[in-house]
């Protein structure tokens, strides 16, 4: 097994590796310009079981996702705990690849829980949803607003063919009309993404069902 300590940045990474089979150490600076391409052959050069270690960072998702397509093992790590596990108060990028690296050989790293790329992508369907449902929110209060202006109420009612046909024969000047138009318009819109959201939420699997509890 090869084993990495991996300093990870947002332009490059420095690590650390220890090949078990073997005790070659190797230490290497690779630069994510060019979308990567630097690291990406490096990691995909690698043959046998392959684990990296880094710290838990919100910059890391299209390393994790390359690392996911390898297969190659990741884990991640809690950074305040590694940042105790050491006495040595300088920090360089060499020094933090070797510390997890030696964390890792020791069976010491913290190694906190994240959630897998099918999962981070589910959360951004569930988040993308939520938003929509809260634009079309507020385009009803709008189109709410402006019946009332016209002395309709109708509350959920005029969500109903009844309230939609009453909202659209209302007697409104030029740009409340335009205005009206317009916001039915992006509410129809978000009607039919918010269905087509809602259908694939429903098809996505429980962490029961994945399971098979």
């Amino acid at each position: 097994m090869k084993i990495i300590g991996c300093d990870f940045h947002p332009s490059y990474q420095q690590i650390a590796m220890l090949d078990r089979s073997t005790g070659e150490f190797t230490e290497m600076r690779l630069s994510h310009q060019a979308q990567g391409e630097e690291a990406r052959k490096f990691y995909a050069a690698l043959h046998g079981p392959v684990r990296v270690g880094l710290e838990a960072s919100g910059q890391s998702q299209w390393f994790e996702r390359l690392l996911a397509e390898l297969g190659h093992e990741l884990w991640i790590g809690d950074a305040a705990k590694i940042r105790a596990s050491t006495d040595r108060k300088q920090k360089t990028d060499r020094r933090d690849a070797e510390l997890l690296l030696q964390l890792l050989v020791e069976d010491r790293f913290p190694r906190i829980w994240v959630p897998t790329v099918g999962e981070r992508d589910a959360r951004q369907l569930l988040l993308h949803r939520a938003k929509l449902v809260r634009v079309r929110t507020q385009i009803k209060n709008q189109l709410q607003a402006l019946a009332l202006n016209q002395g309709v109420q109708r509350k959920w009612k005029l969500w109903t063919a009844a309230g939609r046909k009453q909202l659209e024969s209302l007697p409104l000047l030029p740009w409340a009309s335009r205005r009206r138009e317009e916001l039915l318009k992006l509410l129809d819109e978000l009607d039919v993404s918010i269905t087509e959201l809602d259908g694939r939420c429903a098809r996505r699997p429980t962490r029961d069902q994945r399971y098979g509890d």
